[in-house]
């Protein structure tokens, strides 16, 4: 499951999976984010917040992750990965290449700090 929780005062949405992700997943993320994006304009940030990644249930969820984010690179400029997961440092160097976006990493026990990552960048 990925719960989807947007900040609206800063206008940050904070994706925080639990348990392996599903294809459904990045389809209900895209229902909110993206009505949430054409009314207000824009999305300071996208903030992942896990402890440690889940994986995915199938190659059709991996192939939907990889569709969102092609859908929303250009959409989003700031993207903190708040996690304790060592795959948190291999998505900051490797997704950096293939996304428009700023990408940080912070423990997982920081997520007021890339809150106000996100934020300060706006």
């Amino acid at each position: 499951m990925l719960s989807v929780t947007i900040d609206e005062e800063n206008y940050i949405a904070i994706l925080e999976p639990d348990g392996p992700l599903s294809k459904s997943d990045f389809e209900s993320a895209t229902r909110i984010i993206d009505p949430y994006i054409e009314d207000n304009g824009q999305l300071n940030g996208l903030i992942i917040h896990t402890e440690s990644f889940p994986g995915w249930k199938s190659f059709a969820a991996l192939s939907s992750h990889l569709k969102f984010v092609r859908e929303h690179h250009k959409k989003v400029t700031h993207v903190a990965l708040s996690t304790d997961s060592v795959v948190g440092n291999f998505a900051e160097a490797i997704a950096s290449h293939f996304v428009n976006a700023e990408i940080k990493l912070f423990s997982y026990q920081e997520l007021e700090q890339a809150k106000d990552w996100v934020i300060s960048r706006s």
